[in-house]
C-alpha cells in the first residue's frame, strides 16, 4: 500500500524532504501550458577584451537579444552582475558601472540585479547587512528587481534560521525582488530549498518569484507543481541549463545563462510551442498554431548547451560564461572569447574547437526552420 504523502502545506516540517510530498510526484505532463507566453530573463554575460570589460560587446550582445526577443514577441529581461556578470568577481564600483551603462543605453528596458553578500569573508556569522551595499546600488534604478544570490553563511544556515535570515535581507528591498537557490554544480557549498523553506518563501509579499539552478534534481518541477496547486502568488523561474524544453512546456519563466548563446532558438521554441501565438505580420513568425519541429528545435539547442555547460573534472559548470564567450565571439557578436580577468573557471584551449563543433547542430536546425541564428 503507498505511503500517505504530504498535501498540505501546514504538515510541513523545516526538515520535510521533497519525496514526502506529493509535489515531488507530478509528472511535467501535468503541468504542461500551450497558452502562456512567459518571459525569458537572459543571465547576460559581461564580455571582456584584452582584460578589461568589452562595453560595445555588452550593448551588441543586448540589442542582438532584444531583437529575438522583438521578432518572437517574447519579453526579455536582462539579467545583470549575476553568475554570468561575473558578480563574484566585479568591485563595487564596477558592478555599479554595469547598471549605469546598461541604463544610459537602455532606457526603458527591464533588468533584474543579482546581489550578495559583500565583505562576510571572515564573518564567522550571517549578517544581512552584507547584502545592503549592492542592494542599494541595484535599487537606485527604476523599472528593475533584485535576486537574491545565496551565499556561504546564509546557505548553510537550517531551514528556519534561513528563512528568517532571508526575511531579514528582505526588510531592504524597495524593488520586487527573486529568491535564488542552487546546487553544488554552480557552488560546491550551496543546497536547493527543501518544501518548508521554499513554501515560508514563497508566501512573503516581498519575494515575487524565484531562481532554482539545479542540473541534477528537478526541484524546478516541484516548485511548478506546488504553485500551481497551492494557487501561490509567486512565480517559479528555471535556472536549469540541461532542461531547458520544460520550463517553455509548462509555460514558466526562464532564467538562465543559456539564454545568452541559444537567444534565438529560445526565443523561437517559445513561439512554436504556443497555440495562440501572435501573428506579427512584418516577420510572418506566430502561427497561431503548435509547430511539431520544436521538438527537433529543443533537441538541437540543448545539444549546444550541454556542451556549453558540460561538468569539469571536479563536477562544476561554472566555466560556462568562458564557453559563453566564445560562441558569442564565433557568432560576430563580441570582438574576443575572454573571460573576467580574475575568473579562475576557465575553459582550455580547443575551447574554440569544440564550441564550434557544439554550434553544428543548432545551427543547421536553425536554417531549416528559418531561424537567423547570428548577429
Amino acid at each position: 500500500m503507498p505511503r500517505d504523502l504530504i498535501s498540505d502545506p501546514a504538515d510541513l516540517k523545516p526538515d520535510t524532504p521533497w519525496s514526502d510530498t506529493k509535489w515531488a510526484c507530478v509528472g511535467e505532463e501535468e503541468l504542461v501550458d500551450h497558452t502562456t507566453k512567459a518571459r525569458l530573463c537572459v543571465a547576460t554575460l559581461l564580455p571582456f577584451k584584452d582584460g578589461r570589460p568589452d562595453w560595445a560587446g555588452f550593448g551588441r550582445s543586448i540589442r542582438w537579444m532584444q531583437a529575438c526577443g522583438a521578432h518572437y514577441g517574447i519579453e526579455m529581461v536582462f539579467v545583470l552582475n549575476a553568475d554570468t556578470g561575473y558578480i563574484f568577481d566585479l568591485s563595487n564600483d564596477l558592478y555599479a558601472e554595469v547598471l549605469r551603462r546598461f541604463r544610459e543605453e537602455f532606457p526603458r528596458q527591464r533588468f533584474i540585479a543579482g546581489v550578495t553578500a559583500r565583505g562576510a569573508e571572515k564573518d564567522e556569522v550571517f549578517k544581512a547587512e552584507r547584502y545592503q551595499p549592492l542592494l542599494e546600488i541595484a535599487q537606485a534604478h527604476d523599472n528593475c528587481e533584485v535576486m537574491i544570490m545565496t551565499s556561504r553563511l546564509l546557505n548553510i544556515l537550517g531551514p528556519e534560521a534561513r528563512r528568517d535570515a532571508y526575511f531579514q535581507i528582505a526588510e531592504g528591498c524597495i524593488r520586487p525582488a527573486i529568491v535564488h537557490a542552487l546546487e553544488p554544480a554552480f557552488v560546491p557549498w550551496a543546497t536547493p530549498y527543501e518544501p518548508w523553506l521554499f513554501h515560508q518563501l514563497a508566501r512573503h509579499p516581498k519575494f515575487t518569484g524565484g531562481k532554482v539552478s539545479t542540473l541534477d534534481e528537478p526541484h524546478f518541477l516541484y516548485w511548478a507543481a506546488m504553485t500551481k496547486d497551492l494557487q501561490l502568488d509567486f512565480s517559479p523561474h528555471s535556472g536549469d541549463d540541461y532542461g531547458i524544453a520544460s520550463a517553455i512546456k509548462m509555460g514558466l519563466p526562464l532564467l538562465i545563462g543559456a539564454g545568452v548563446s541559444a537567444c534565438p532558438l529560445i526565443c523561437a521554441a517559445r513561439d512554436m510551442w504556443l497555440l495562440d501565438s501572435v501573428v506579427d505580420k512584418k516577420f510572418k513568425t506566430g502561427t497561431g498554431r503548435f509547430d511539431t519541429r520544436v521538438y527537433k528545435l529543443f533537441e538541437a539547442f540543448q545539444s549546444l548547451e550541454d556542451l556549453v555547460f558540460r561538468l569539469d573534472e571536479k563536477m562544476s559548470a561554472s566555466a560556462y560564461k568562458h564557453s559563453t564567450a566564445h560562441v558569442l565571439h564565433l557568432l560576430g557578436i563580441i570582438d574576443a572569447p575572454e573571460a573576467h580577468p580574475d575568473c579562475r573557471d576557465l575553459r582550455g584551449p580547443d575551447e574554440r574547437a569544440r564550441m564550434i563543433e557544439a554550434m553544428r547542430r543548432p545551427q543547421r536546425v536553425a536554417g531549416k526552420l528559418g531561424i537567423h541564428f547570428g548577429k
